[in-house]
């Protein structure tokens, strides 16, 4: 038997050993992703097949924005520093978004989508004027809805103007056509102003980052109430996406958000999927994003209902093939 000296001396060597291995390891599962603060993975764990259901590429080099944008081109994010952020959060799916700075130029979208393969989809931004074929050609490269973002943190607005309410109508009708749904980032006062459009639209509908229900009204507000009607009918959504921009409270707990989203998966887990709105073009502050995708643990506590909201319901709504 060692004596007590030796054996102090040799767990102590085994102990040092196993604390710098923890080291190792937990560096070596830190991973910086441009546009996103942090470097530590979530606590959730991702189930197979997660999809990240909200998120914008920007490539200025290989595509630069129409020369009338007026919105500001957001730093490079590009398929190569996404891929950093999926392996980051587990995911592997995803849905790729046309930002507003490309106006109704899709090609970011469309190569984006070729890259991601098969596990990759797209949400386009169109004008009334478009043909029918190229409708069929962002149908042949993956788009599953068009998208219509009528909020301006720079300008609200509660009202959405009677031509946009045509055109909106008009490109719903030729869509659904396809399958598609339509998308809707607009301010909680747009949702009841046009409460009568939603219900008239023919096809499925989404909107974009839980209605952004603002603080501190939360679910008093009465969009809220609309929105639940209309996932009781069926042939709407939401997503669970950027609660920054509507908390007053802020990181990392995103305390008064969080009950608006635990109320939604309360209500209706199976229309909810979620979003990381990377690279989070609108913040001068990027978020971290493991800490947005952790705030799942809060909104819906059982493997049950993130496994539908992360896995089944996107392949409903985006068509991926169930594994």
């Amino acid at each position: 038997m060692p004596g007590r000296r030796t054996f102090l001396k040799r767990t102590g060597i085994a102990a040092l050993t196993a604390a710098g291995v923890i080291r190792a390891r937990d560096a070596a599962a830190r991973l910086a992703v441009p546009n996103s603060a942090g470097t530590a993975p979530p606590r959730l764990k991702a189930p197979a097949n997660a999809c990240d259901c909200h998120h914008h590429i920007y490539d200025a080099a290989r595509f630069p924005r129409p020369p009338r944008a007026t919105t500001p081109l957001q730093p490079d994010a590009r398929i190569e520093e996404y891929r950093l952020l999926q392996r980051r959060l587990g995911t592997s799916r995803n849905v790729v978004v046309t930002p507003s700075a490309y106006a109704t130029d899709n090609r970011v979208t469309l190569d984006a989508i070729a890259q991601l393969g098969r596990n990759a989809r797209g949400v386009a931004v169109i004008g009334p004027d478009i043909a029918d074929a190229e409708l069929k050609t962002l149908d042949a490269g993956g788009i599953r809805g068009i998208r219509f973002s009528l909020a301006s943190a720079a300008a609200p607005t509660p009202t959405i103007d009677p031509a946009t309410m045509s055109a909106i109508q008009a490109l719903s009708r030729r869509v659904a056509a396809f399958g598609w749904h339509v998308q809707f980032n607009v301010t909680a006062d747009q949702i009841v102003f046009a409460e009568r459009l939603w219900e008239a639209l023919p096809g499925s509908i989404v909107f974009d980052h839980m209605g952004h229900m603002p603080q501190p009204a939360g679910i008093s507000h009465p969009a809220f109430g609309i929105v639940r009607r209309l996932l009781d009918k069926g042939r709407t959504w939401v997503k669970l996406s950027v609660t920054y921009d509507s908390s007053t409270i802020g990181p990392p707990a995103y305390a008064d958000v969080n009950a608006v989203g635990r109320a939604y998966v309360k209500a209706a887990p199976q229309r909810l999927v979620w979003g990381s709105n990377w690279p989070h073009p609108n913040e001068t502050q990027k978020p971290d994003d493991a800490v947005l995708f952790d705030l799942l643990l809060d909104w819906a506590p059982s493997d049950a209902a993130r496994q539908r909201i992360l896995v089944d319901n996107p392949e409903a709504l985006y068509g991926f093939t169930p594994r």
